[in-house]
């Protein structure tokens, strides 16, 4: 395959008309782009705005509806974030989710109260009148919920839909003026008719056709890094995962042999990383690949860290400084494509997310220096993991590539807890082997989306060999999950795990115990730092 190779992207005039849009107005949700990928899922576009845009910039896409999101304030509270409220007399089909619904009501004259039983999880959703929004979904089905907040009475013209035992507007409706509000959150998984109902809002009240595919942002994408490139030369920071990949050939297929991908070993990668690397991307996927050996720079900078935030920044810093100095011997170099995800950016609450509470700083967003060089190029800023690997088989990548699984920018130094040194990633490396080894051997049905091991700053007491021993606890990590915002623990069979276990303890020197993480997302996060 050829790296320059792929179809011409389509015209200017032929993008902006390709497919209705749904506008995303987002009042800080960690599901906000979660909403734009079921959207998409939908065959429809979209497009995520701050919740302040006025109606002018958002009337100028035309869009065929518009979604407000929930977010984690209170529309109770004097200085409660809203929308322009043009937009409700626009005529365009408005569907709020969580914080969008109580905003509707409280825009259009209903009445609000904070609730003496908050919902926080699961709860059971009754449909009790019908609608375009409800059609096909059952009169009792599950749904999730996370607030506070309570929509008491709905604005004068709406109808109640559907409620829960402690949410008596669980889902409200004005079918003339198709507009729309529900309490639950659709977009997750764990809401049994969610996708139902947004399928509904998108094609039975707003009328869009579901003419829009992966390979549209392909092709757009395509278009945008040429325009934006033009003729400069650029370089390409390579992890080796899916998303650098993904990123890599988008910008190959946009400006050929001017892409030069820079691979840096920082010493905090998996067993046999590095090798498998380079021969992926030099002799599969035929892309110019240099390789940096970095191992000692980045383990004085991690030297006596033990903050995660500070390890991340660090992290970033010294990537950002690499490929500075390496873009300097390259001539005409100024710009610098990463495989940045939109997990990354609305965990690392960037300046685009002005509502969003921050979670961490990944290393290519949040760890960022201020000042720059070079100039970023972020092709799959606004993807999800799920629809990144979607968009690397329309590319032709090979599946081995498409399937690996993801594996943190900031390698195993956030999964070494607590300073890390030379010793305590061989452990971490050794350990993490077995975890990988066994699941890849076992005959499951369902592979966990991501496995991993975590070299805790804990040690205990064990006997081996009839002796005490005071050693490591290594932490085993296996989720389930589509997209990477909300994750289940797997659960493995016993036998596996006892496996793994037998092998750390008995091959990984410096270990006495093992621990099975059984924590979803949220509460925690995929990583432990």
């Amino acid at each position: 395959m050829s790296a320059g190779g792929g179809a011409p992207a389509p015209a200017a005039e032929e993008r902006t008309t390709m497919a209705a849009t749904v506008v995303i107005l987002d009042f800080g949700a960690q599901y906000s782009q979660l909403i734009a990928r079921r959207a998409r899922e939908a065959g429809v576009y979209s497009e995520i705005l701050p919740h302040d845009t006025p109606w002018a910039t958002i009337a100028e896409r035309s869009p065929a509806a518009i979604i407000l999101t929930g977010g984690p304030e209170s529309t109770l509270e004097p200085d409660a974030l809203g929308v322009d409220p043009a937009i409700y007399a626009a005529g365009v089909p408005i569907l709020g989710i969580c914080y969008g619904q109580q905003l509707i009501a409280r825009d259009l004259g209903g009445r609000l109260v904070r609730s003496t039983h908050r919902e926080f999880g699961p709860a059971t959703l009754e449909v009790v009148a019908e609608s375009p929004l409800t059609e096909g979904v059952e009169s009792h089905t599950r749904a999730w919920m996370s607030h506070g907040d309570t929509v008491s009475e709905p604005p004068a013209g709406f109808v109640v839909l559907a409620r829960t035992p402690a949410c008596p507007v669980a889902a409200l409706g004005d079918v003339s003026r198709r507009i729309y509000g529900v309490q639950f959150h659709p977009e997750v998984v764990h809401s049994e008719a969610g996708k139902r109902v947004i399928d509904n809002f998108l094609h039975s009240v707003a009328g869009i056709a579901p003419d829009w595919q992966m390979g549209s942002f392909v092709d757009r994408s395509i278009a945008e890094i040429r325009a934006l490139v033009g003729d400069g030369r650029v370089i390409c920071a390579l992890s080796g995962g899916v998303d650098s990949a993904v990123a890599a050939t988008l910008v190959a297929r946009a400006i050929g042999e001017r892409l030069t991908c820079i691979f840096v070993d920082t010493g905090l990668l998996r067993s046999g990383e590095g090798d498998a690397v380079l021969h992926a991307f030099r002799d599969v996927l035929h892309l110019n690949v240099l390789k940096i050996d970095a191992r000692e720079r980045f383990l004085a900078r991690l030297a006596g860290v033990v903050d995660p935030e500070e390890k991340r920044i660090r992290i970033g810093h010294e990537f950002i400084a690499i490929f500075e100095e390496e873009a300097a011997k390259l001539p005409d170099v100024a710009w610098l494509v990463q495989g940045t995800l939109y997990p990354d950016v609305i965990e690392s609450k960037t300046p685009d997310s002005k509502s969003g509470h921050k979670i961490k700083s990944h290393h290519n967003v949040g760890g960022l220096p201020e000042k720059m060089n070079l100039k970023l190029v972020e092709p799959l800023r606004k993807l999800f993991k799920d629809e990144v690997r979607e968009a690397g088989r329309v590319l032709g990548l090979p599946e081995a590539i498409v399937e690996r699984q993801p594996f943190p920018g900031p390698g195993l130094a956030v999964r070494v807890l607590g300073e890390v040194t030379a010793e305590r990633l061989e452990t971490v490396r050794a350990a993490d082997f077995i975890v990988t080894n066994e699941i890849e051997a076992a005959p499951l049905a369902r592979k966990p989306w991501q496995y991993f091991a975590v070299l805790t700053p804990l040690r205990s007491v064990g006997v081996m060999g009839d002796g005490r021993t005071y050693a490591n606890l290594v932490a085993v990590r296996a989720i389930s999950s589509e997209d990477g915002m909300t994750a289940d623990w797997s659960r493995l069979p016993h036998e596996l795990l006892e496996r793994i276990s037998t092998r750390i303890v008995n091959e990984v020197p410096g270990v006495n115990r093992v621990a099975y993480d059984i924590t979803s997302k949220p509460p925690a996060t995929v990583e432990w730092e």
